[in-house]
C-alpha cells in the first residue's frame, strides 16, 4: 500500500533529493540519495507507532530530518512493519509530511524494500528482525504476504519470538524442579536477576516490552554456538517458520524464487541461514539468497520502478 502527496514541477527529475527510510521495531534509518546515490545516513529511534507512541514516533522523525532532510526534498519513500492497510500508509505519510513538504511521499510494508535490495523485481523477501514477515510480487501485479501480524498473533522466526521462548524455556525447568542450564543463566544475568520466578513479571512488565525481549535472542544464538542443544533447536525452528512463510507467498505466486532474506536476525545469523536453506531446500526451492545490504538501498530501483 502506498500513499503519494502531490508532486511539484522538476520532483520527478531523477537528479531530484530522495529520502528512503526503513522504519523498524527498535530503529528508524534514514538515508539522502542525491542522483541516486547516497549522501547522508543516519539513525535514529523507532517511528513505527506500533511500537512506540505517535509523539515518539514524531519526534524520531524530526530529529532525522533535521539531519538528512534539509533543503527541497523530491520524493520520500519509505517501508515500515505494520503497513496492511491504506490508512496504515497514510498515517505515516501524515507524520512525514511536515518535513518534506510538497514532496510525493509513498509508504509501504517494509519487505517491499528488502525485496528491491536484493536487486530483484519479482520474488519474495523475507523479514527475520525484530518482527518477522514474508512478501513477494510476481512482476505482473500480482502479490501475496504471509506473516507480519505483530508479535501477539505470530512473528514466528523473529527475534522477539526467540526472546519469548528462552523466557518460556526457563520457566518450564522451573517448574519441573531442574536447575537453571546455561541458557537461563545468561538470560537471568541479562536481565539482572537470579530467579528464573521473577521473569513472569519481567516479560509482562511495561518497562522491558517488545525491544527488550527481542534483543535476548543473541543469548539463543550465542549458547547454540556455545553448543546448548536446546538453543540449536530453536533457531532450527525459528529457520523453518522464515522457510515456511516464504514458501507459502512462493505457492500463491506460482514462483520457484528468488527468495531473499534479510534484517537483524537473517543477515547476521549464519545458523539461522543455515536453517532457512536446509528447509527451502526440502520443499524444492534452491534460489535462496542473504541480503548483503540493508534494505533502505532499495529504495532508488523503487523510485525508478515508480517512475
Amino acid at each position: 500500500m502506498s500513499r503519494s502527496g502531490s508532486v511539484p514541477d522538476g520532483a520527478a527529475d531523477s537528479h531530484g533529493v530522495v529520502i528512503g527510510l526503513d522504519i523498524g521495531g527498535t530503529k528508524t534509518r534514514g538515508v539522502r540519495f542525491e542522483g541516486g546515490e547516497p549522501v547522508a545516513d543516519e539513525s535514529v529511534g523507532s517511528a513505527n507507532v506500533q511500537n512506540v507512541t505517535r509523539e515518539e514516533a514524531a519526534a524520531h522523525l524530526a530529529e532525522l530530518f533535521a539531519r538528512i532532510g534539509r533543503g527541497p526534498v523530491a520524493r520520500v519513500y519509505a517501508g515500515a512493519g505494520g503497513i496492511d492497510t491504506e490508512d496504515d500508509a497514510a498515517a505515516l505519510a501524515a507524520l512525514i509530511e511536515p518535513h518534506a513538504p510538497g514532496a510525493r511521499i509513498t509508504v509501504v510494508h517494509d519487505s517491499r524494500l528488502l525485496l528491491a535490495a536484493g536487486g530483484a523485481s519479482t520474488g519474495v523477501a523475507v523479514i527475520a528482525g525484530t518482527g518477522s514477515a514474508a512478501w513477494g510480487t510476481d512482476g505482473r501485479g500480482s502479490e501475496a504476504r504471509a506473516g507480519g501480524w505483530g508479535y501477539l498473533l505470530g512473528d514466528e522466526g523473529s527475534g522477539y519470538w526467540l526472546g519469548r521462548e528462552a523466557v518460556r524455556h526457563s520457566l518450564r525447568r522451573m517448574n519441573q524442579g531442574q536447575e537453571p542450564d546455561e541458557l537461563t543463566r545468561a538470560l537471568l544475568d541479562s536481565c539482572s536477576t537470579d530467579d528464573p520466578n521473577k521473569l513472569i513479571a519481567l516479560f509482562h512488565s511495561p518497562d522491558t516490552g517488545r525491544r527488550f525481549w527481542a534483543q535476548r535472542a543473541r543469548l539463543v544464538v550465542e549458547a547454540a554456538e556455545a553448543g546448548h542443544s536446546i538453543s540449536r533447536d530453536l533457531i532450527d525452528q525459528a529457520g523453518r517458520d522464515l522457510a515456511d512463510m516464504a514458501a507459502q507467498v512462493l505457492r500463491q505466486l506460482g514462483l520457484e524464487g528468488p527468495v531473499i532474506l534479510g534484517s537483524g536476525l537473517g543477515m547476521n545469523v549464519v545458523r539461522l541461514q543455515e536453517a532457512f536453506r536446509k528447509h527451502l531446500a526440502a520443499a524444492g526451492v534452491s534460489d535462496v539468497r542473504i541480503l548483503a545490504q540493508d534494505p533502505v538501498f532499495g529504495v532508488p530501483l523503487l523510485v525508478r520502478e515508480q517512475a
